[in-house]
């Protein structure tokens, strides 16, 4: 500790109000059950002791479990603590499976059809659901068969990265179909070069006539 009562290396005052855990000198209580920089159980041993335990290795002593009673700390590197949490999170984040919808016209050519699978792919590529929705006009009710076979040549075209939940269905002046994503070590781009986020394809089937 210096002389101004910091810790390691001073870091720890003028980070005393940021929302993370408590660490180093911000933990007060007299005692905590420790655990050691390699997973170790030190058992519930004085918090000064802790402190010095965690300098003699250049490491931070990390609040885990505050509520518990004596409190659990844990010796860690807080640069990696804080680096293995952001990643965490935003495995979580996209493991998290949203919805995305798909529209299509029965008579639709191909160009624009394969604007759609390379859209349904990415989606679907990203861990999305993906609907699959086609409107008739009218007249076009007339011939419904075309609006099956445009949805099944899409749905053929990404198969490599998605699978039917349920055979398409007319209903009404519509024909839906839902697909959801093979596990993630199975999906790969055929039609797309390269990833895209999903927050750039937001806007990619805007104006598709219903």
């Amino acid at each position: 500790m210096n002389r101004n009562g910091n810790g390691r290396d001073g870091r720890n005052n003028r980070r005393g109000h940021d929302n993370g855990p408590r660490r180093n000198e911000r933990i007060r209580v007299p005692e905590i059950r420790c655990i050691g920089p390699r997973g170790e159980q030190l058992g519930v041993i004085a918090t000064k002791e802790a402190l010095e335990i965690a300098r003699l290795h250049g490491l931070d002593l990390l609040e885990i479990a505050p509520t518990a009673q004596p409190p659990v700390c844990r010796i860690v590197d807080y640069g990696k603590y804080l680096y293995e949490e952001s990643k965490k999170q935003k495995q979580q984040k996209q493991a998290a499976t949203k919805m995305k919808e798909v529209k299509l016209r029965p008579r639709i050519d191909d160009h624009d059809l394969f604007v759609k699978v390379r859209l349904a792919e990415m989606f679907l590529f990203n861990g999305n659901k993906v609907k699959v929705t086609l409107m008739f006009r009218w007249r076009e009710l007339e011939h419904p068969e075309y609006g099956f076979e445009a949805v099944q040549k899409l749905v053929d075209a990404v198969a490599h990265v998605g699978t039917l939940d349920n055979q398409p269905k007319l209903m009404g002046r519509s024909i839906t179909a839902m697909l959801s994503p093979v596990p993630q070590n199975r999906r790969k781009l055929i039609h797309n070069a390269a990833p895209v986020d999903d927050e750039d394809l937001a806007d990619a089937d805007d104006g598709e006539e219903a």
